[in-house]
Protein backbone atom coordinates (compact mmCIF):
# COMPACT_ATOMS: atom_id res chain seq x y z
CA UNK A 1 0.00 0.00 0.00
CA UNK A 2 1.22 3.40 -1.00
CA UNK A 3 1.52 5.85 2.17
CA UNK A 4 -0.65 8.55 2.12
CA UNK A 5 2.70 11.18 1.74
CA UNK A 6 3.65 9.44 -1.07
CA UNK A 7 0.29 9.73 -2.98
CA UNK A 8 -0.17 12.74 -1.95
CA UNK A 9 3.18 13.89 -3.46
CA UNK A 10 2.06 12.07 -6.98
CA UNK A 11 -0.85 13.81 -7.22
CA UNK A 12 0.65 16.86 -6.72
CA UNK A 13 2.92 16.63 -9.62
CA UNK A 14 0.20 15.33 -11.77
CA UNK A 15 -1.83 18.38 -10.98
CA UNK A 16 1.52 20.67 -11.73
CA UNK A 17 2.04 18.28 -14.86
CA UNK A 18 -1.60 19.31 -16.20
CA UNK A 19 -1.36 22.55 -15.20
CA UNK A 20 1.96 23.02 -17.00
CA UNK A 21 0.81 21.06 -20.01
CA UNK A 22 -2.27 23.34 -20.39
CA UNK A 23 0.14 26.45 -19.77
CA UNK A 24 1.85 25.20 -22.57
CA UNK A 25 -1.14 24.69 -25.08
CA UNK A 26 -2.33 28.55 -24.26
CA UNK A 27 0.62 29.88 -24.55
CA UNK A 28 1.29 27.89 -28.30
CA UNK A 29 -2.27 29.15 -29.25
CA UNK A 30 -1.73 32.65 -28.40
CA UNK A 31 1.73 32.70 -29.79
CA UNK A 32 -0.53 31.03 -33.11
CA UNK A 33 -2.05 34.28 -33.48
CA UNK A 34 -2.05 36.38 -36.69
CA UNK A 35 -0.81 39.67 -36.42
CA UNK A 36 -4.91 41.13 -36.84
CA UNK A 37 -5.91 38.64 -34.10
CA UNK A 38 -3.25 40.49 -31.59
CA UNK A 39 -4.09 43.84 -32.78
CA UNK A 40 -8.27 42.79 -32.45
CA UNK A 41 -7.12 41.63 -28.52
CA UNK A 42 -5.12 44.34 -28.30
CA UNK A 43 -8.08 46.86 -29.09
CA UNK A 44 -10.54 44.62 -27.40
CA UNK A 45 -8.93 44.89 -23.89
CA UNK A 46 -8.34 48.29 -24.43
CA UNK A 47 -11.71 49.17 -25.08
CA UNK A 48 -13.09 47.08 -22.22
CA UNK A 49 -10.63 49.17 -19.48
CA UNK A 50 -11.52 51.33 -17.09
CA UNK A 51 -9.29 54.17 -18.72
CA UNK A 52 -11.48 53.66 -21.98
CA UNK A 53 -14.44 54.26 -19.90
CA UNK A 54 -13.11 57.53 -18.52
CA UNK A 55 -11.53 59.05 -21.55
CA UNK A 56 -15.21 58.37 -23.30
CA UNK A 57 -16.67 59.96 -20.28
CA UNK A 58 -14.36 62.70 -20.59
CA UNK A 59 -14.43 63.31 -24.19
CA UNK A 60 -18.49 63.13 -24.34
CA UNK A 61 -18.77 66.09 -21.76
CA UNK A 62 -16.17 68.50 -23.53
CA UNK A 63 -17.70 67.78 -26.96
CA UNK A 64 -21.10 68.05 -25.19
CA UNK A 65 -20.30 71.57 -22.98
CA UNK A 66 -17.85 72.90 -26.04
CA UNK A 67 -20.94 72.74 -28.45
CA UNK A 68 -23.78 73.61 -26.00
CA UNK A 69 -21.79 76.88 -25.48
CA UNK A 70 -21.21 76.32 -21.88
CA UNK A 71 -17.39 76.83 -22.51
CA UNK A 72 -17.16 79.87 -23.98
CA UNK A 73 -13.46 79.56 -24.80
CA UNK A 74 -14.28 77.29 -27.83
CA UNK A 75 -16.63 78.05 -30.19
CA UNK A 76 -19.24 75.43 -30.95
CA UNK A 77 -18.20 73.59 -34.18
CA UNK A 78 -20.80 70.30 -33.73
CA UNK A 79 -24.29 71.81 -32.94
CA UNK A 80 -27.04 70.32 -31.35
CA UNK A 81 -28.42 66.95 -32.23
CA UNK A 82 -24.41 66.69 -32.70
CA UNK A 83 -24.08 65.24 -36.23
CA UNK A 84 -20.47 64.64 -35.90
CA UNK A 85 -20.15 63.62 -32.72
CA UNK A 86 -22.58 60.86 -33.77
CA UNK A 87 -20.87 59.62 -36.98
CA UNK A 88 -17.84 59.26 -34.89
CA UNK A 89 -18.69 57.25 -32.44
CA UNK A 90 -21.01 55.20 -34.71
CA UNK A 91 -17.77 54.80 -36.73
CA UNK A 92 -15.80 53.88 -33.78
CA UNK A 93 -18.97 51.56 -32.45
CA UNK A 94 -18.43 49.45 -35.78
CA UNK A 95 -14.69 49.10 -35.33
CA UNK A 96 -14.49 47.76 -31.52
CA UNK A 97 -17.60 45.69 -32.07
CA UNK A 98 -15.65 44.20 -35.87
CA UNK A 99 -12.75 43.68 -33.57
CA UNK A 100 -14.72 42.12 -30.42
CA UNK A 101 -16.36 39.99 -32.95
CA UNK A 102 -12.96 38.91 -34.19
CA UNK A 103 -11.31 38.51 -30.82
CA UNK A 104 -14.47 36.17 -29.68
CA UNK A 105 -14.46 34.17 -32.79
CA UNK A 106 -10.41 33.32 -32.65
CA UNK A 107 -11.67 32.47 -28.55
CA UNK A 108 -15.20 30.07 -29.54
CA UNK A 109 -12.59 28.38 -31.81
CA UNK A 110 -10.10 27.93 -29.08
CA UNK A 111 -12.91 27.03 -26.79
CA UNK A 112 -13.94 24.34 -29.46
CA UNK A 113 -10.68 22.45 -29.71
CA UNK A 114 -11.04 22.38 -25.83
CA UNK A 115 -14.15 20.93 -26.09
CA UNK A 116 -13.43 18.35 -28.11
CA UNK A 117 -10.07 17.73 -26.07
CA UNK A 118 -12.12 16.86 -22.79
CA UNK A 119 -14.32 14.97 -24.86
CA UNK A 120 -11.62 13.02 -26.21
CA UNK A 121 -10.23 12.44 -22.26
CA UNK A 122 -13.72 11.48 -21.26
CA UNK A 123 -13.67 9.00 -23.87
CA UNK A 124 -10.49 7.53 -23.21
CA UNK A 125 -11.24 7.65 -19.47
CA UNK A 126 -15.01 5.91 -19.95
CA UNK A 127 -13.02 3.10 -21.97
CA UNK A 128 -10.41 2.41 -19.29
CA UNK A 129 -13.25 2.56 -16.90
CA UNK A 130 -15.12 -0.24 -18.64
CA UNK A 131 -11.68 -1.97 -18.71
CA UNK A 132 -11.29 -1.76 -14.83
CA UNK A 133 -15.01 -2.96 -14.12
CA UNK A 134 -14.45 -5.85 -16.24
CA UNK A 135 -11.00 -6.89 -14.26
CA UNK A 136 -12.96 -6.18 -10.53
CA UNK A 137 -15.57 -8.06 -11.76
CA UNK A 138 -13.33 -10.69 -13.20
CA UNK A 139 -11.63 -10.92 -9.48
CA UNK A 140 -15.13 -10.77 -7.68
CA UNK A 141 -16.14 -13.74 -9.66
CA UNK A 142 -12.48 -15.58 -9.21
CA UNK A 143 -12.81 -14.75 -5.42
CA UNK A 144 -16.46 -15.45 -4.89
CA UNK A 145 -16.74 -12.07 -3.20
CA UNK A 146 -20.37 -11.10 -2.31
CA UNK A 147 -21.56 -7.83 -3.31
CA UNK A 148 -24.36 -5.65 -3.37
CA UNK A 149 -24.18 -4.95 -6.81
CA UNK A 150 -26.57 -7.00 -8.95
CA UNK A 151 -25.51 -8.83 -12.05
CA UNK A 152 -27.92 -6.89 -14.52
CA UNK A 153 -26.15 -3.42 -12.71
CA UNK A 154 -22.64 -4.76 -13.65
CA UNK A 155 -23.90 -6.07 -16.91
CA UNK A 156 -24.96 -2.85 -17.97
CA UNK A 157 -21.95 -0.74 -16.83
CA UNK A 158 -19.82 -3.26 -18.77
CA UNK A 159 -21.32 -2.54 -22.13
CA UNK A 160 -19.76 -0.58 -24.21
CA UNK A 161 -20.58 3.11 -24.25
CA UNK A 162 -22.48 3.80 -28.02
CA UNK A 163 -21.22 7.40 -28.57
CA UNK A 164 -23.20 8.30 -31.64
CA UNK A 165 -26.71 7.17 -30.20
CA UNK A 166 -26.01 9.54 -26.80
CA UNK A 167 -25.32 12.12 -29.06
CA UNK A 168 -28.25 11.53 -30.56
CA UNK A 169 -30.13 11.64 -27.61
CA UNK A 170 -28.33 15.03 -26.15
CA UNK A 171 -29.43 16.55 -29.73
CA UNK A 172 -32.05 14.42 -31.71
CA UNK A 173 -30.94 16.57 -34.99
CA UNK A 174 -27.47 15.01 -35.02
Amino acid sequence: MIPDDAAQTGAIRAVEENVKAIKSWDRAALLKRTRIERLSDKITSAAASSVSLVAHLIWFSAWIAINTGWLPIVAPFDPFPFPFLTMTTSLEAIFVALFVLASQNRLAKQSDLRANLDLQIDLLVEREMTAVLHLLNDIVKHLKVDTDVTTDQIADLIKKTDVKALASRVDPQS
